[in-house]
């Protein structure tokens, strides 16, 4: 696979999640942000918070320096410190934009060497797959979450239930069209 077109698709896939998620958390009330479906259970203000520190930790200087940095605290990442959702949401944009802009500086021959996360060596190849993994596995936690606490008004995010094979037919006439 060329390099280059990995690095591109990878970019695209972050993008997709973060779009995914921020559209359904676009959809919750305040109220509901740091709401706790059950004990034990992380809300949506603790998966944007523990988001925000992977990303940020992972991607700040990522070819030169461990993908854990010494000052970031995960465990407290999954504790409620009360930060208000305007404070969550300015972390997360700076993290998406961080893993976003490192990852456009990656050329195809960057995708071979070895970067370290907790001290373990991975290929950047594997590291961005490790990374996109983690963004992807969480960002359906926001996405479920967030649709539980919606409810009915719910405004769905890929293709409703039932519109299956009108969206089919759309994209073939598109393609076909083209």
């Amino acid at each position: 696979m060329d390099g280059v077109i990995f690095l591109r698709s990878s970019a695209q896939c972050f993008e997709r999640a973060r779009e995914l998620a921020e559209g359904a958390l676009a959809q919750v009330g305040d109220a509901d942000f740091p709401r706790v479906p059950a004990p034990g259970a992380n809300s949506l203000a603790v998966l944007v918070r523990h988001m925000s520190g992977n990303l940020c930790s992972r991607w700040t200087d990522f070819l030169t320096t461990d993908g854990e940095k010494p000052d970031r605290q995960r465990d407290h990442e999954f504790e409620d410190e009360g930060l208000g959702r305007a404070e969550l949401m300015a972390r997360w944009d700076e993290s998406w934009d961080t893993c976003l802009r490192t990852l456009r500086t990656l050329r195809a021959g960057d995708l071979l060497r070895t970067v370290h996360i907790r001290e373990e060596p991975w290929s950047v190849l594997a590291a961005i797959q490790r990374s996109l993994s983690h963004a992807d596995y969480h960002t359906g936690q926001i996405v479920q979450l967030a649709r539980h606490w919606v409810g009915d008004g719910w405004q769905c995010l890929s293709i409703p239930r039932g519109q299956s094979q009108a969206f089919l037919e759309t994209m073939q006439a598109r393609h076909r069209d083209a």
